[in-house]
């Protein structure tokens, strides 16, 4: 005899677990201490390649404006065509509590401590709903529409 599972219904959320949003459970664009004009990693948004994880390259520049961000954050392109694409990434190739830089059109996503965790919400930053979440966002003119980051910090993930 075997079971039937409804595929309908999702599964129960882990023990110790709680759905919240993704504002509650991580920072959205943290405030970073790099000054103009110093010298730090950066992160172009070419330098992302389609639903990779892993960013493969960067350079070496002044910081002149841009996205700052840390180790176990996620970077996630937040105009189009570049969202639709899959430019998402999980940044790892820091020095300890060095900080990098990378375009305006990223919104950096970290972890709170002891609420989240920083590969997971990178998982969950690719994940099909969340996308849709942000696709379904955006606004603006055709070709440079943006996600409306307040929209994604409110969404119960």
């Amino acid at each position: 005899m075997s079971q039937r599972q409804n595929v309908n219904t999702y599964p129960q959320v882990p023990k110790g677990w709680k759905q919240t949003t993704l504002g509650a459970a991580a920072e959205i664009n943290p405030a970073e201490p790099l000054r103009k004009g110093e010298i730090a990693k950066c992160v172009a948004m070419e330098s992302i390649d389609p639903f990779t994880r892993r960013i493969s390259r960067f350079a070496i520049k002044a910081y002149g404006g841009g996205m700052k961000f840390r180790n176990e954050d996620t970077l996630f392109a937040r105009i189009t065509p570049c969202l639709e694409n899959g430019k998402t990434a999980y940044v790892d190739f820091l020095d300890t509590d060095e900080i990098g830089f990378g375009s305006t059109e990223f919104i950096v996503v970290r972890a709170r401590e002891r609420l989240s965790d920083g590969k997971f919400l990178y998982y969950l930053a690719v994940s099909p709903k969340f996308r849709n979440t942000a696709i379904q966002s955006m606004t603006g003119t055709s070709g440079r529409q943006r996600v409306q980051t307040d929209v994604l910090t409110n969404e119960s993930q």
